[in-house]
């Protein structure tokens, strides 16, 4: 039996609420799976961060060896030793700033590369993911994991990064000098550390979950303002536009609380640890002054170790700082994670054969189909459509007409019964020869920024004009297309926009009688067109799929008045069968449904 595609709990608005939080460990691991593609780049930049703090640590040590060239009191100063040290200072300080200026170079980089392939990851495992996973979620919240998530992890990497690396050597290289200088100091500087170690940990994990619940709902947000966008003309059409500002108000405001939130907790962990630092430092200057008094600490070591304490402690404020940044990309990182670990579509079994040389024989039997584990859609239905019939699939809406579609295509895969082409049984066939047996047209169509020609020949790249055109004229397009200044060669902008419904409707028939396959779905193909331009087309559609099976799902029932075989679909069950007369004669559902349209 084949796999049921992952069910998730949904909240009163039909939102995801499943999904468990990972842990950091599981974040980290996939991002240094990331980082490991370009591990000698890193190791460069590890050098470079190393290089760089390391001569920046200097400085300290060899501004107190100056402070020390003079006599306080007497009025005496060394000149040539102050600049003598200064020189140096200056020289190590312009060093270190070069191999910056390369570190973050070399960084971003890195970053980019990293982005990239992420975002193509992504965008791979959205290709072969289950096809449920589109309807369970919004579009608007996928597009925000693959634009907005990314960035976020982009400028983590190409900063944070960095940062933390600067920051333990700088750490790791205070420390040693301070205590080259004076461990007593060291001892009395070190009693506030624990105090910003344990803090910036409860935070930390105070503001993780903030931070994902604020990525949660800026798609959200993303996802109602294109619902909204896409449905202008609706919303007008029925005055509901103060509705719709009453609803995106509430939606704004739940992602506006969710932000300050997430920015609130985020932005005092720095003026804490910040306060926690500059008690140190008081410290240290007390302490300092005492050990002047009784041991005679040079002042200039005393300089050196504040500069070096302020160094200590800078890092540990600044990775404080930004916390809030490493906690907002951590969300981020953990929503792309969970779309890269999403479920994809079964996989073709061991052996799967390729379908070729089809004839377009379509068998259904005993199929039990539902969506969701305990509600069926799809009861015990058979069907049988012999090469070249045409079959008209029937119903009320909701009836389960779409759901054979989805099954025909191995959208999803039904869970007791069997589908037969060509008496092979369709698992067992691989999943890319199965669709390309097919040509495929569906009510809500979808043209790309591209030419009339490229969208015509989607399915056949290779396909003449001469061709494109004669699907074109079967199509009823023609005409319209040479109307345009540039013909098959206008471009159309993104969506089709620049074009109407139902000549979008007229391009996707075109490109389906394109292919040269023997069987053909129609999912209320001709919606979009008038019922002269519908008639013209079935009749063309019928010369040019001589001998080739069709499937078509109508409304409609004047169109279909020729079809081979009808199916009558009513709540998952396959009610009635037969030709239009068979039908009529029988005065069932059918007969019913007919009448009624008519009266």
């Amino acid at each position: 039996m084949a796999k049921q595609p992952r069910q998730f709990a949904v909240d009163s608005k039909g939102t995801n609420v499943s999904y468990k939080p990972q842990n950091t460990k599981y974040v980290l691991r996939n991002l240094l799976r990331y980082l490991g593609n370009y591990k000698w780049f890193f190791a460069l930049a590890i050098l470079l961060t190393i290089g760089a703090n390391l001569l920046g640590l200097v400085g300290p040590k060899l501004s107190g060896k100056a402070v020390d060239a003079i006599e306080f009191g007497k009025g005496n100063v060394d000149f040539e030793t102050v600049f003598y040290y200064a020189g140096w200072m200056l020289f190590f300080y312009a060093v270190s700033s070069i191999l910056s200026y390369f570190l973050a170079l070399l960084m971003q980089r890195i970053t980019q590369k990293i982005v990239k392939k992420m975002r193509n990851d992504v965008f791979d495992k959205l290709m072969v993911m289950q096809v449920g996973y589109f309807d369970r979620n919004q579009t608007g919240d996928i597009i925000s994991r693959i634009s907005y998530d990314i960035d976020v992890i982009n400028t983590s990497l190409s900063t944070d990064l960095v940062q933390i690396f600067a920051s333990i050597v700088t750490v790791i290289g205070s420390l040693v000098m301070m205590f080259t200088i004076s461990p007593i100091l060291l001892l009395v500087m070190l009693v506030t550390i624990p105090m910003s170690v344990l803090y910036t940990r409860y935070m930390a994990k105070k503001t993780r979950p903030l931070f994902r619940k604020r990525s949660a709902k800026l798609g959200e947000l993303n996802g109602f303002v294109e619902e909204m966008v896409g449905g202008q003309k609706t919303i007008k059409a029925y005055a509901r536009e103060e509705f719709m500002v009453n609803r995106f108000d509430q939606v704004n405001s739940d992602a506006m609380t969710a932000y300050f939130n997430a920015d609130y907790y985020g932005s005092i962990v720095g003026p804490s640890v910040n306060f926690i630092n500059n008690l140190s430092l008081a410290l240290v200057t007390v302490f300092g002054a005492v050990l002047r008094l009784k041991m005679g600490m040079s002042i200039g070591n005393i300089a050196a170790f504040i500069q070096y304490s302020r160094k200590f402690s800078g890092p540990i404020n600044e990775t404080a700082n930004i916390i809030s940044e490493l906690q907002s990309a951590l969300a981020a990182a953990e929503r792309v994670f969970k779309v890269l670990n999403e479920e994809e579509e079964v996989a073709d079994i061991e052996g799967a054969r390729v379908l070729t040389d089809v004839v377009g024989e379509v068998q259904m039997q005993d199929i039990s189909f539902g969506y969701v584990p305990g509600k069926i859609v799809l009861k015990d239905m058979n069907l049988i459509a012999r090469p070249g019939n045409l079959v008209a699939i029937v119903g009320e809406t909701g009836a389960g007409k779409t759901t054979i579609i989805n099954l025909l295509m191995r959208f999803y895969d039904p869970q007791e019964g069997y589908i037969y082409i060509d008496q092979n049984e369709s698992r067992e066939l691989t999943r890319n020869s199965l669709r390309k047996a097919f040509a495929m047209v569906l009510q809500d169509t979808w043209v790309f920024g591209g030419t009339i020609y490229d969208n015509i020949a989607y399915g056949r790249p290779e396909a003449t004009m001469e061709e494109v055109v004669e699907a074109a004229k079967a199509a009823k397009i023609h005409s319209y297309i040479m109307r345009l200044p540039e013909g098959y060669q206008t471009v159309l902008n993104e969506d089709g926009m620049n074009i109407s419904k139902g000549q979008k409707q007229l391009l996707t028939i075109a490109r389906a009688m394109l292919l040269d396959v023997r069987m053909l779905i129609l999912d209320e193909a001709t919606s979009n067109v008038d019922t002269r331009t519908e008639i013209q087309i079935q009749k063309a559609m019928r010369k040019l799929m001589k001998d080739k099976t069709c499937f078509v799902i109508a409304h409609r029932l004047s169109t279909i008045r020729h079809a081979d075989v009808i199916m009558v679909v009513d709540k998952g069950n396959v009610i009635e069968q037969g030709s239009h007369e068979e039908l009529m004669e029988k005065q069932g559902y059918y007969h019913r449904l007919y009448v009624s349209q008519f009266e």
